[in-house]
């Protein structure tokens, strides 16, 4: 069984097709998804969704990229939505120095009171954290926020790895792996320990080489897992189970439902 950690199931693409992908990962024996929120308005939707489908498992946050009309404010009614409205994590959360992002100071705000939302419920995070590694493990310190979780589309050094790891993180891996010129991501995939990652999609972004400019979904977790037992000298087979057995450990709160 394959479990996707990562994918956006609530938008909007899927709204015609969300049935049909379930049969269909459910035949691919991809069984287990974890749907992470990006603002206020999805949080409602995920959820009444998550009722719909027994093996979404689901996240509310505000993502650091989609904050220009979110208000400080909102975070309050996080804490609610979480505890009310079964999530085995917040997220997803963190920091994006891309162009085109809000205000860094901005999100930082954001995303240090969410950590606190976080550490007070005793949940786990999903983290975004892109060209930020380094401003994202200080916010995690100075906020002591000790409850792990998973540094989506991990793309940084085995030292910055090392320093997640020290948190309790572990480190999703997805379809940029896939790609001949991600030499470096290979390198440190190849060099983790067995208990250091997880598979994801980020559906319907972040497709598999070959697949360019076509939607993806949690389809291409077993071509992903294929591509790094191939990196790791191991089986699919092998990949998945271990994956499984790290997200699990991450999020005890997924044992709450059986899959």
């Amino acid at each position: 069984m394959y479990i996707d950690s990562h994918c956006h199931l609530d938008f909007d693409v899927f709204d015609d097709t969300r049935d049909a992908l379930m049969a269909s990962c459910r035949a691919a024996k991809v069984e287990g998804f974890l749907v992470p929120s990006t603002t206020k308005n999805s949080w409602v939707r995920i959820a009444e969704l998550a009722n719909v489908y027994s093996q979404w498992r689901v996240a509310y946050g505000l993502h650091p990229y989609f904050l220009e009309g979110a208000k400080l404010d909102d975070i309050e009614l996080l804490a609610e939505q979480c505890q009310t409205r079964g999530a085995i994590a917040v997220g997803e959360i963190g920091l994006d120095c891309w162009p085109g992002a809000v205000e860094l100071k901005r999100q930082q705000a954001f995303f240090s009171r969410q950590l606190i939302v976080a550490r007070d419920l005793g949940l786990p995070v999903i983290l975004h954290a892109r060209k930020s590694y380094d401003l994202v493990l200080k916010a995690l310190r100075e906020t002591q926020f000790t409850f792990g979780g998973v540094v989506h589309a991990f793309n940084g050094s085995i030292e910055q790895a090392e320093r997640f790891r020290a948190l309790g993180f572990v480190l999703g891996i997805g379809g940029t792996i896939t790609y001949p010129r991600a030499k470096k991501a290979q390198r440190v995939l190849a060099q983790l320990d067995a208990f250091s990652f997880v598979l994801e999609t980020d559906s319907p972004d972040m497709p598999l080489c070959g697949f360019q400019g076509e939607l993806n979904t949690p389809l291409s977790i077993p071509g992903i897992a294929h591509c790094v037992a191939v990196i790791r000298n191991s089986s699919a087979e092998e990949i998945a189970l271990q994956t499984n057995q790290n997200l699990l450990s991450i999020f005890p709160k997924w044992y709450e439902d059986s899959l």
